[in-house]
This record gives C-alpha cells, sequence and structure tokens, in this order.
C-alpha cells in the first residue's frame, strides 16, 4: 500500500510538531491507519509544500506523485490561492481537473476537502472577511464539482462541527493543532472506511504534546505572526482593499447579490472550460453565506 500526500502547508503538518522535530500533520496519522489491513505497512511519502497554490500541486507534486506510483493520494489545496492578489477560478479548476484527473487515469484512489473560509479562521472584518469567503466557496464549488466528475473520496470540512472548536486550531488561527490534525486524519479515514478501502481503527484522538494556549498564540504573533501578516499583505493587501471598497459600495447600494451572481458565473464558467460537457446547472456544493 503506498500513500501519497499532496498540497500545502495543511498537508505538510504544520501545526502539529513531530515527537522527534519538524511536523507529522493529519496524512502521516492517516497513513498509519489507511491501510486495507490492520497489520499491512503503510508505504508514505509526503509531497506537499509550504505556500504551494493549486498549479504547484499540478506542475510540480503530481509528476513526483505518478512516479511514486501510489495506490491512494491526497489532494487538498486552494486556500493559498484564495490569499494571492492574483487569484484566479479558472486557473484553480484547471490545475485541480489535471492533477485529480491524472492520478485516477492511474488508478489511484483520490481524497479530496473542502476547506473552512480563511477569513472567518482569521477574524478579519466583514467587508474583507465576504471576499475571501466568496473565492473559498469558489474553490470548494470547483473540489466538490471535481470529485463527483472523478470519482475522488471526498471530505467536507467547510462547515464540520470541529471546525467552530478553538482547541482545533494553531496559535497562527490558519492551521490545525494536534487535535485538529487528528480530528481531520479521522474525518479521511472514515471516507476510506465507508468505501472499504480502509479496515483497521481510526487515527487516535490522544495528543502527544500540549494544546496551544492563549500566551503561546500572543508569542507567535509577536514573533512569526507579524511576518506571516507582512508577507501575504505585502501580496493580497493592495486588491484586497480594493476588493473591500468594492464590497462597501454594493454594501451601501443594496446590490451585494450582483457579487455573489458575478463570482457564481465565474466559478460555472470554469468549470465548463475543464469538461467536456456544461457545468451543471445547479452547483453541488452549497453557496452559503
Amino acid at each position: 500500500m503506498r500513500f501519497a500526500a499532496l498540497g500545502d502547508s495543511l498537508t505538510e503538518g504544520l501545526g502539529d510538531p513531530a515527537p522527534g522535530g519538524g511536523w507529522r500533520g493529519w496524512a502521516a496519522l492517516l497513513a498509519a491507519a489507511a491501510g486495507p489491513h490492520p497489520d499491512e505497512p503503510v508505504e508514505f511519502v509526503n509531497l506537499s509544500r509550504s505556500g504551494a497554490l493549486a498549479a504547484d500541486v499540478a506542475d510540480e507534486q503530481l509528476p513526483a506523485a505518478r512516479r511514486a506510483r501510489p495506490h491512494l493520494v491526497s489532494v487538498v489545496v486552494g486556500g493559498n490561492d484564495t490569499l494571492r492578489d492574483s487569484f484566479d477560478i479558472h486557473r484553480v479548476a484547471e490545475a485541480l481537473d489535471r492533477t485529480i484527473g491524472a492520478l485516477r487515469a492511474d488508478g489511484a484512489v483520490v481524497l479530496t476537502a473542502c476547506l473552512p473560509d480563511p477569513g472567518r479562521m482569521l477574524g478579519l472584518p466583514s467587508a474583507l472577511a465576504r471576499p475571501l469567503g466568496r473565492r473559498m466557496r469558489a474553490v470548494n464549488t470547483v473540489v466538490h464539482a471535481l470529485s463527483q466528475r472523478h470519482e475522488a473520496v471526498h471530505v467536507e470540512l467547510s462547515d464540520h462541527t470541529w471546525v467552530a472548536d478553538r482547541r482545533a486550531w494553531s496559535v497562527d488561527r490558519l492551521h490545525p493543532s494536534e487535535l485538529g490534525h487528528r480530528l481531520l486524519a479521522r474525518e479521511f479515514h472514515g471516507a476510506l472506511r465507508a468505501r472499504s478501502i480502509a479496515t483497521g481503527a481510526p487515527p487516535s484522538l490522544e495528543l502527544d504534546g500540549v494544546a496551544p494556549s492563549r500566551a503561546a498564540s500572543a508569542w507567535w504573533m509577536a514573533t512569526r505572526g507579524t511576518r506571516w501578516i507582512a508577507d501575504r499583505c505585502t501580496d493580497l493587501l493592495p486588491g484586497l482593499v480594493a476588493l473591500a471598497a468594492l464590497e462597501w459600495r454594493h454594501r451601501l447600494k443594496g446590490t451585494g447579490h450582483l457579487l455573489e451572481d458575478r463570482d457564481r458565473r465565474a466559478t460555472l464558467a470554469a468549470l465548463t472550460a475543464v469538461s467536456r460537457g456544461p457545468a451543471p446547472a445547479h452547483l453541488p456544493h452549497p453557496s452559503t453565506t
């Protein structure tokens, strides 16, 4: 049994320090319990990279994964795309379709997931959070539709109950804590068990480390957090300010629904572009407010 993990810092394991140093994360926890038999070892390779975009996964990680000839592959990416000024749902859809389609053509079982809204997780003001929320819904809609098209094993995380549990998130409020990674591993394990792919016990919820405290959160923000925010502001802030200004203008006019309709049409067009036929009349992932 060979398992390859593709994606960004979420799959790399940020927020879940490994006992021997570095990061562990949900994919490594899942690998220990993902075999078809409880006593069968799983050969695991983690190809994910912090900061990776959907196009990076398709261009860099996909070829390495195909060379490894895995039986099981996770493709969880898209959050970083929403935090870039250059966000384009068409490019995200093309990269995801290329990645998932190639892996399924190789005969691998592919794991996918819809992700929580980063603006909500960061607690941004509504004028800033709404544009990011629409971007994340667009990505999730594409992931959901492509998962159905390619018959991937899909896990819905965007509105899962534990997403609102502060204990499940690390000090940066963007990456899961050890508990969050363990919960995510169990969600994927449950989906694999439903397909009779994994038969062993799910990953344990017993923690190896200490849950992040408020003091640790403040220390992270004072040291590493400010650098992270500065890096993101360099790329995202000019565009996000423009998005926020547009948001306010539509809100004052009572025409916010026009922005929703615009993004919905763009998502449908992106799905149409990567399919042989027209996109579905009703998007498979519900839009939420």
